[in-house]
C-alpha cells in the first residue's frame, strides 16, 4: 500500500483489479497515450457528463472515453479545474459504464490519500512495471488494529507544564498521530477532549481563512484550567491535513474559494469529499491510552455521531466556537449552513 502511495506521488502506474492506472497530475512519460480517463462524479458533472444527482457523491468514479486517446496535457486539463479557463473547450467525451466498481472506487481513495487529483489514464501505452496494490489492501492499510503507541514523553507546552505526548504509529503508514495529556490522567473522570486535524497554514503561519490555529489554542488553554480544577484534558492531533485531502488540494481549493466557490462546493469541484477524516483513528488513539469515555470539544454534531459510531462514549458535547474574523466568516457561515455546526 505505501509503495503504492509513493508510486503515486511519483507519477508511476498502479495497477488495481488488472487495470493499469496512471495518475493524470503527476505522470511525466512523454507521448503516453490512452483511450480511457477514470475521473471523480464532480468533475464529469462539471463536463456535462453527469447530472447533480449522479454527482451527489462528488468523489465517485466516472469513466469517460473521448474521439481521440488522451495525452497527458488533455488528461490534466480534464481533471484540474483551475485549467477552466485556460482550456475551455473539452471533448465531446462520452461516460461508460464501469465494470469493476469497487476497483475504481479504490483508485479513487489511493488518489485523495496521495494528496493528488481524482484522474487517471487507464490501460496507457506505456512500458515499464506497474505497483500492483487491491481493494484488499487499502482495506488492511485502513485497519486501526495495526497503530500502536510508538513513543511518549513528558513534554511542558506553553499551555500546561504538566504534559504528556503520545506518539502514534502503523505499520506502512507515513503518518505519525499524536495525543497530547494534559494533567493527572484519571480513569474515573471523563477528560476533555478535541479532536484536531492537522492544518499547516493555520496552526504553523497563522492562516486567517479558517479558525484552526485559535481553536488548537484555546483547546489546550480550556484543557490546562480544566487540569487546574482536578480533570485532566487530551487533545488527539490528526494528520488528516485538509480534512483528509491534503496540504496540495487543501490550497486548490483555497484558490477555487478566491473565484468565488465555498468551502464544501471548492473541494466537491476538485472531485473531493468534504469530509474525509479518519475517526476510527481517534477512537483507536482514545483505546490505546485507556479512555473510555470523553467530554467532546466540538461544535459539530457529525463530529460526535462519528465518534459514538465508532464505539466512543461521548458523555458531553463542549461548546468551542471563537469569533470569526473578515477572512473566516464565509468560512464559517459554510459549516453552520452546509455541515450543521452549531454557530
Amino acid at each position: 500500500m505505501a509503495l503504492a502511495l509513493d508510486a503515486l506521488r511519483h507519477g508511476w502506474p498502479v495497477r488495481v483489479a488488472g487495470a493499469v492506472l496512471l495518475p493524470a497530475e503527476t505522470a511525466f512519460a512523454p507521448g503516453v497515450t490512452a483511450p480511457r480517463m477514470l475521473i471523480s462524479a464532480a468533475r464529469a458533472a462539471t463536463l456535462k457528463l453527469a447530472n447533480q444527482r449522479e454527482a451527489a457523491v462528488p468523489e465517485a468514479p466516472v469513466l469517460i472515453r473521448a474521439a481521440e486517446p488522451f495525452d497527458l496535457d488533455t488528461a490534466r486539463a480534464v481533471a484540474d479545474p483551475a485549467l477552466d479557463l485556460a482550456y475551455p473547450m473539452k471533448g465531446p467525451f462520452a461516460a461508460e459504464h464501469i465494470e469493476d466498481g469497487d476497483a475504481a472506487r479504490t483508485a479513487m481513495e489511493l488518489a485523495r490519500l496521495a494528496g493528488i487529483l481524482p484522474a487517471f489514464l487507464i490501460a496507457p501505452n506505456q512500458d515499464g512495471e506497474a505497483q500492483d496494490v487491491s481493494s484488499a489492501d487499502l482495506a488492511a492499510w485502513k485497519d486501526t488494529a495495526h497503530l500502536a503507541i510508538a513513543s511518549r514523553a513528558r513534554l511542558p507546552v506553553e499551555a500546561a507544564e504538566n504534559a504528556e505526548i503520545v506518539a502514534f504509529r502503523a505499520l506502512d503508514d507515513l503518518r505519525e498521530h499524536v495525543a497530547l495529556v494534559i494533567g493527572t490522567q484519571d480513569g474515573d473522570r471523563p477528560p476533555l477532549v478535541r479532536l484536531h486535524s492537522e492544518c499547516l497554514t493555520g496552526d504553523i503561519l497563522g492562516s486567517l481563512k479558517c479558525d484552526c490555529g485559535p481553536q488548537l489554542n484555546a483547546a489546550l488553554r480550556a484543557m490546562s484550567a480544566e487540569a487546574g480544577e482536578g480533570g485532566w484534558g487530551v487533545l488527539l492531533y490528526l494528520r488528516q491535513e485538509g480534512r483528509g485531502i491534503g496540504l496540495v488540494n487543501k490550497l486548490r481549493a483555497y484558490a477555487l474559494q478566491d473565484a468565488g466557490y465555498d468551502t464544501v462546493d471548492a473541494n466537491n469541484r476538485l472531485g473531493l469529499p468534504t469530509e474525509a477524516r479518519d475517526f476510527p483513528v481517534a477512537a483507536r488513539m482514545l483505546d490505546l491510552l485507556g479512555v473510555r469515555a470523553i467530554r467532546l470539544m466540538t461544535n459539530n454534531p457529525a463530529k460526535v455521531a462519528a465518534l459514538k459510531g465508532v464505539g466512543v462514549e461521548v458523555v458531553e458535547r463542549v461548546p468551542h466556537q471563537l469569533p470569526p474574523n473578515p477572512h473566516n466568516a464565509r468560512y464559517l457561515e459554510t459549516k453552520r449552513d452546509r455541515t450543521g455546526h452549531i454557530l
